[in-house]
């Protein structure tokens, strides 16, 4: 069937019930082409033909110019644009001039880096002399390792190996660093929140090695579209760039279908959302239409592998040729699972984010997003992995119960209309410049010459770690004076130190994967079930301080469990403040203490609550950035007047703020929390707090802070429009509500909202 008709198939089916709320036909887009202003070398050039190139898009074209004017660029541009090629001709031609040069090319993942290598050996084969390159990671031997440092023009790694492998053994990687030409950072859109203010740091690092050693490398970033990729690069690199990012690579034909199956004024005729997941992944592949399901969670991952198995239970020739695909499997298992895919033996993938980058997995005809992944720069990413070149495509963003899902189904225009989010980072996040100092102190002595790097943060937070006795001055340069490197105790990926081992207790501890320690009391809390590789596992044991859980395994499960936390916040200091006519909004550091107290048992298929368990786990406490405002009296002497509760409205409120926040900061609705009160004990008033979900915070609540108006405007309206009666999952509900989304009033909010905006 061709995917075009494939809607039309499913909407003649007996049992569709309306579930398409949009569907946006998004015409094909011929190629622009562009030139640069010298020709290549005539050998690199060749070279590029052999790979079927004949000529350049203009913002290959345009980035390449840039590029050879030795200015630092930021591309962002589509999926399957051709990026790839907007950096491989730079390196290759410094290479043909001096073949001494250095370049190093950083991917979030090591499969990322690893699925390059095949690009440059193409480009590679055709070139005179052969150029050498290689993956630097921790899969890689030790043997290849020495003969890497010695002999890579280019070297592919992640921004881990970089921080922990590299920087701190500079002395064995002389010859690189000071040879060092350029530094490519693909899939830029992905270091933003807490990872993007990491690496940032790390990159900071790496330049000022780089400036001991003589050299100035040139950075290349490779981003999806961004609202402000300049701002974005230049915050990552500290230094300015050049923006390219009119997109001249021809696509295809794409439908793009917004799927809802929830139904809020009928709950009785909702459907589940992995269910209609399940029947159209199973009709897709029933057609042998190469598909790509993308799910937000590891355990969603799973259960609808199996479901769509069970659906093909009659079928196991279809059945075998889908699997799952996420963090979690061992690199061996998703190299297999990326070769299956790519040759054709497996129609179809059931994927968390892992495979939204661009790992080449062959023709994918059709796109299903399991729910909104949270940013709208996510979603053309999830999107634009079917229908590579001029194919025709088909993608389905299919609704969870959920207030930014629902959001969205009634306002497409958010999705097709509007630009892409902010992506925010924060290198002078107080923790993480703390954590980053220690390192660079280790790497080479630091001095007041380095702010030009660090930025004014870096005096105060030196002296204070002068004071913990962390650093100390000798002959005017602060040292690290201990014998251990501080590098190995960082980890970019988090804030909260090394991550959680989840063991097999039946199986002398055998590792089946690993947990980030900032969200493990939240996934494997004692009596959690859990899902690796499609197979359920009970949680018996979690040991925070010793960085393991244990599991067992779980044939008897028909259901999933859901944490219950609550929460106090504390106000350290207000930094900034707006008088507004309705109101005083605030932004400042506040200190926040959340423990998990229990979980939920929800029936598998549809999410009832079977049960509830406590739990006595301790409470975790750190200091971030947030916003937030008073309800004066005399708007709750309102709200009281009409007969609403003023506690349910600004529980709602702070509901409805925290679930849309991340339509104009690039986030997580996890990355964000709150907290609403009648008195707060800080301050005695009435105030609804929305803060960032990480210590020190990266600049979502100060995003709030600075779009107040227009978040407010936004949340009434989408309350307003949501058809239930008193509040339901798709408006004030929220999964994480550690008080059972308990007292709610729908009504009060949106009074709450009139009066707000005046």
């Amino acid at each position: 069937m061709p995917i075009a008709r494939f809607l039309a198939e499913v909407q003649a089916q007996p049992d569709y019930a309306g579930q398409i709320a949009h569907v946006r036909e998004l015409p094909p887009q011929e190629a622009t082409f562009g030139e640069l202003d010298r020709p290549l070398p005539l050998a690199l050039e060749q070279a590029v033909r052999q790979t079927g190139i004949e000529r350049l898009y203009s913002h290959q074209a345009e980035a390449i110019n840039a590029s050879r004017r030795r200015e630092h660029v930021m591309l962002a541009t589509g999926t399957a644009s051709g990026k790839t090629l907007c950096y491989n001709i730079p390196v290759f031609e410094a290479l043909l001039t001096d073949p001494m040069s250095r370049a190093l090319y950083l991917f979030p993942t090591k499969a990322l880096a690893q699925d390059q290598l095949r690009a440059l050996g193409q480009l590679s084969t055709g070139m005179p002399e052969p150029v050498r390159y290689g993956a630097y990671d921790g899969d890689t031997p030790v043997p290849t390792r020495s003969r890497l440092r010695r002999q890579a023009g280019v070297l592919l790694t992640n921004p881990d190996m970089l921080s922990m492998g590299i920087l701190p053994n500079h002395a064995s990687w002389t010859t690189f660093l000071r040879h060092l030409r350029f530094v490519v950072v693909d899939e830029a859109h992905t270091y933003r929140g807490i990872f993007g203010s990491h690496v940032a740091l790390v990159l900071r690092r790496l330049r000022r090695l780089c400036r001991r050693y003589g050299a100035e490398p040139q950075f290349i970033f490779c981003s999806a579209t961004i609202a402000n990729p300049d701002e974005h690069a230049e915050r990552l690199c500290g230094a300015p760039v050049t923006v390219v990012d009119r997109d001249g690579a021809p696509h295809g034909p794409r439908q793009f279908a917004l799927w809802n199956p929830i139904s809020p004024d009928d709950p009785a005729h909702s459907h589940r959302p992995n269910t209609d997941a399940t029947m159209l992944l199973t009709a897709l592949l029933r057609e042998e239409l190469p598909t790509i399901a993308f799910v937000r969670a590891r355990r969603v991952a799973e259960l609808i592998l199996r479901y769509v198995r069970e659906e093909l239970r009659r079928e196991p020739e279809l059945a075998a040729r889908i699997s799952a695909y996420r963090a979690g499997y061992l690199p061996e298992q998703r190299r297999e699972i990326e070769r299956r895919l790519f040759s054709g033996e497996l129609l179809a993938v059931v994927s968390t984010t892992a495979l939204e980058l661009g790992i080449d997995v062959g023709d994918i005809a059709a796109a299903l997003l399991v729910g909104y992944p949270g940013t709208i720069a996510s979603v053309w990413q999830q999107a634009g992995r079917a229908g590579r070149g001029r194919a025709p495509a088909l993608s389905v963003l299919i609704a969870q119960d959920d207030p930014l899902d629902q959001y969205l189904m009634r306002h497409p225009e958010a999705l097709f209309g509007r630009a892409p989010e902010h992506a925010l980072t924060d290198p002078a996040n107080p923790y993480l410049l703390r954590d980053h100092l220690l390192c660079a102190a280790y790497e080479w002595p630091l001095s007041n010459d380095d702010a030009n790097l660090f930025g004014p943060a870096l005096g105060p937070a030196v002296a204070a770690l002068a004071r913990e006795g962390e650093l100390e001055l000798r002959e005017d340069r602060w040292v690290y004076p201990y014998d251990d490197y501080p590098a190995e105790r960082v980890n970019l990926r988090s804030s909260e130190g090394p991550p959680i081992v989840l063991a097999d207790e039946t199986n002398a501890l055998a590792p089946l994967e690993e947990i980030d320690a900032a969200t493990a009391p939240l996934r494997v809390y004692p009596g959690a079930i859990y899902y690796h590789q499609g197979d359920a596992w009970r949680i018996t044991r979690l040991d925070l301080q010793g960085g393991l859980a244990l599991a067992r395994p779980e044939t008897d499960a028909p259901y999933y469990t859901q944490p219950q936390e609550i929460g106090e916040l504390d106000i350290i200091r207000s930094q900034q403040m707006r008088e507004m006519h309705t109101c005083t909004l605030y932004l400042g550091q506040v200190r926040v203490t959340n423990q998990v107290i229990g979980y939920e048992r929800r029936h598998l298929y549809d999410s009832s609550v079977l049960g509830r368990e406590p739990l006595d786990l301790p409470p975790t406490s750190f200091e971030t950035q947030a916003l937030w405002f008073d309800v004066p009296a005399e708007m709750q002497r309102v709200v009281t007047a009409e007969s609403l509760d003023v506690p349910g409205g600004l529980h709602a409120v702070e509901h409805a703020c925290i679930a849309l926040l991340p339509l104009l900061a690039m986030c997580d609705r996890n990355d964000i929390g709150g907290l609403s009160t009648e008195r707060h004990h800080d301050t005695g008033l009435a105030q609804v707090f929305i803060y960032d979900g990480h210590p020190g915070g990266v600049g979502l609540a100060e995003k709030g802070f600075a779009l107040i108006e227009q978040l407010w405007e936004m949340a009434i309206r989408h309350v307003q429009e949501c058809p239930c009666e008193a509040g339901c999952p798709s408006c004030i509900h929220s999964p994480k509500c550690g008080n059972g989304n308990e007292p709610l009033d729908k009504r009060a909010a949106i009074r709450l909202f009139e009066l707000l905006l005046g």
